[in-house]
Parts: structure tokens; sequence; C-alpha cells
């Protein structure tokens, strides 16, 4: 089986820790690893597992790579979306790039949290048999109680070994409806996770979306290949129809079975979600970071720089990050999407980026902004080097605080060390490196009419962004 692992969600529903630039599947909200990474580690022990195909972002296509290394995972590919087109056209890519048409494809949201591993890797073994014989697989979610977040699958009487054939797909339900699904012991929770030959599910998309499956194997075949990155050509993927692999496919076909999976499921759909699979003190407080609390109860809690303090609160979610804080009761933690379309509307940053960026050389954090002047801390990976650049609106003194910088100003190679300094005046060609084996640590301080991270001219990069 080859695991693919589609990761195109920009979790605005747990922001502020969620950014679009940097959604929940890259946060380690569960473990000390990232949900990405469990997605994978999941699998261990399992049979036959093929190197991973992950689907993501082009914009987040260095932390995909970063955090599959780290995990010892060396991907098959990874597919740069160059804008989201929904799961039909992600899963599409993945099976055109499988190496065989009889290849199964386990086709993996990375933003799950799955408790019980014993049980999740029996339904996956039933769901292998089952695409082995041509059928699609989809799991369904065995419901704990009344759900309106979720889709339904209706299972009918009909069984295929472990699985059962589907009446219908049904969308998300009102709570009295719900109640009734849940009751009935006939619908599971719609997972979004599935498992199928890859020829079977192109040759079932060929029958319903034929327009999809063309476009996707031009913009394959169009694409460019950087180490394990394949990047898709942006002007076909641009015609794609965007839709669900539910809609183009699973909705359509007679070959598709469920398979019931209980096994301490949940998409971590929100902050209540959260503080329902995350470790609670005798008060039934989830906490994370420095916090202090006095008389509270049943409360998600979540420090990320300054020590928090709680008084006499119940049913609570407090996040705090670097630049922002978010308060609400856990029963309305839903409408954070409302403070989300307001950053947007108001052009913030804040709902894309943290004000500590990462990079696929280091990262940023900003200390400090005004109106013609800001100052950054950056740290630089050993044997990393940005980009070849220079800006129209701004200079920058650069102070050396860690390690050793290599810096070319214009036409001259200096060597800094601790404590020394460069300036880069405005419009002269630079670039930063770390020949070094420590990180390194410099403080930057810019100065001019404009400060924007996009009055950048890229000459030379070794990570592709020219």
């Amino acid at each position: 089986m080859i695991p693919v692992i589609l990761s195109g969600g920009s979790g605005t529903r747990l922001w502020p820790l969620s950014r679009g630039q940097y959604p929940k599947q890259f946060l380690p909200l569960v473990s000390n690893h990232t949900m990405v990474q469990e997605t994978l580690l999941r699998l261990a022990g399992l049979e036959g597992i093929k190197a991973p195909i992950a689907v993501c972002n082009e914009n987040h296509r260095f932390m995909m790579a970063e955090q599959l290394l780290e995990i010892g995972a060396r991907p098959a590919a990874i597919i740069l979306e160059p804008m989201g087109k929904n799961t039909a056209p992600a899963v599409t890519m993945a099976a055109l790039s499988a190496v065989s048409e009889d290849d199964i494809l386990l086709i993996l949201p990375a933003d799950h949290v799955i408790g019980d591993l014993v049980a999740f890797h029996k339904a996956i073994e039933q769901a292998k048999i089952q695409a082995q014989q041509g059928y699609l697989v989809t799991f369904g979610i065995v419901p704990e109680q009344p759900e309106t977040g979720y889709g339904y699958i209706k299972r009918d009487m009909v069984q295929h070994g472990s699985a059962f054939g589907v009446a219908a797909f049904v969308e998300k339900p009102d709570a009295e409806t719900a109640k009734q699904y849940v009751n009935s012991g006939d619908y599971y929770w719609n997972s979004g996770m599935f498992a199928f030959k890859a020829g079977v599910f192109l040759s079932e998309l060929d029958k319903f979306n034929p327009e999809m499956l063309s476009i996707c194997r031009q913009a394959l075949a169009a694409a460019k290949v950087d180490l394990d990155f394949v990047r898709l050509d942006k002007n076909l993927f641009a015609t794609c129809p965007a839709d669900s692999i539910d809609y183009a496919v699973m909705e359509k076909t007679d070959k598709v079975v469920v398979i019931p999976l209980d096994a301490g499921w949940n998409d971590v759909g929100s902050w209540s979600a959260l503080w329902d699979v995350t470790n609670k003190d005798a008060n039934g407080n989830a906490i994370c970071g420095d916090v202090l609390t006095v008389d509270s109860h049943n409360s998600f809690i979540h420090a990320q720089n300054k020590l928090v303090a709680v008084i006499g609160v119940h049913d609570l979610v407090v996040v705090e990050t670097a630049d922002a804080v978010m308060i609400s009761p856990k029963d309305r933690v839903q409408e954070v999407k409302q403070i989300v379309d307001q950053l947007k509307q108001r052009g913030r940053s804040e709902v894309d980026l943290h004000r500590k960026a990462s990079r696929p050389w280091g990262n940023y954090d900003l200390v400090d902004s005004g109106e013609r002047h800001q100052t950054k801390r950056i740290v630089v990976k050993p044997g990393a080097k940005l980009s070849l650049q220079r800006h129209h609106h701004r200079a920058e003194h650069w102070v050396v605080v860690k390690g050793t910088a290599l810096v070319t100003k214009g036409e001259e190679t200096l060597l800094i060390t601790e404590n020394e300094s460069t300036y880069i005046p405005l419009g002269v060609i630079h670039c930063l490196e770390n020949p070094g084996v420590i990180p390194l640590e410099i403080v930057e301080v810019q100065s001019g009419s404009y400060l924007g991270e996009d009055d950048i001219i890229r000459f030379d990069d070794q990570y592709g962004r020219v």
C-alpha cells in the first residue's frame, strides 16, 4: 500500500495557532510530533507499506519535506498544488503518480487523530483485501454521539466480508436528523479516508468526470520535477474542476464499500475537539505551556510565549501566541472563523503569518516594528543559505550574535563573527550564508519607506524560489 498524505487544509478553525502559511497539520497539537508526522508514524507495524506520496500546497513544500525527513520518511513524491482544488484532483494526481495501476493507495488526511492503533491497523488490513478485489473502500467512523459537523455514510445490508455496501452519502444533518442517524445504527461519520487500486479509481473517475482526469494528466505531464517536489503546471491545473472525491466518484460509483472504524477518531476540527483528545488535569483543564489556574474547570488553556493565569473560569478556551490572544466559550469556538474573516477583510497579516516565520533556511522572529523600521531575529541553519537578493525600498543592518556569517554584499565577500556587523544599503545585491556547524543568529534592523516581505528580487536561490 502507498500512503497518500493529503495536506491541503488551512485549519482556520484553530486560529490563532493555525495560520494560512502554517496550518494545523504542521503543528504538534497532540504529541511531540506534528500531525503530518503522526499520520505516517501510526502506520508503523503494517506490512507492505511503501514510500508515501504527499500532496500539499506549494507554499508548504519545505515544511512538508523537513517534517518527513525528521521522522526518516523518504517520500516517493511531494506533489505541489499551485492552488487548492479540493480532494478529488489531489487524489487523482497521486493515482497518476503510482508506479502501477495495481498499487493500492491508502488516502489519509494529514490532520486526524487515531487513538486505537490496533483497531486502525485491523481496518486497514480489511480495506486492503477489499481493494484487491476491485472495490473503492471508504472508512466510516462509528459515531459516538449525534454530530452536525460531519457528513454521514449510510450502509446497506449487503456485506462484503468485513465491509458493507453503501446505500447513500448524506450531507451534514441538523441536530434531530443526526440523532435519528445515530439511533438507527446504519450510519457512520464520513472520515475522508479511503483505500483502492490506483487504476480502479482512475477508471471510475474517467466515467464520471473525464474532464478532471484529462486536465490532471496534462498538468502532471507538464510538471517540473525538483528533487522530491513535483511542481504541477499552474496554468493547466487552474482549469481543473474543483471537487471532493465524494462528489466526483464515491457517490456515483457502484464499486464503493464502507468499513466501520471504531478507533478513537477525531479530525481536530475545533478547539473544543482538541480539548476532547488532550490530557487533562484533575479539574478537567487541558493545559499547554506556562499556565496557572485558580478555581477553573474544563477549559483549554494554551500559552505559547507568556505566563497565562486564569481565575474562576469554566468551559473556556484561551489561546495565547506571540502576536494574538483568542478567548471563547468552548461551545462557541466554531465562530473563530468570523474572526478570521474579519482579519482577511482588513488585510491583517495575522490570518496567514505568525510573528515567527519558518523558512527553508531557518526562521525569523519579528521582534519590533514601526512606520519606517522593523527588527528581526534571524536564525540560519548550519550550511544553509538565503537567496541572492536585493530590495528597492529598504536598507538592512546585520549584527551577528552567535556563529559566523558569510556575507555577499555587491562585489564584496565578508566573514563576520560574533559582535561584528555590516550594513546593506538600499538596492545592493546581497546574500547571507551560514558556513559553520552551529546555528547562525543575527539581529537585522530594516529601515525604509516600505518593509513588506514582497520587496525581494531574487537572483539565485537553492530552494527554487527565484
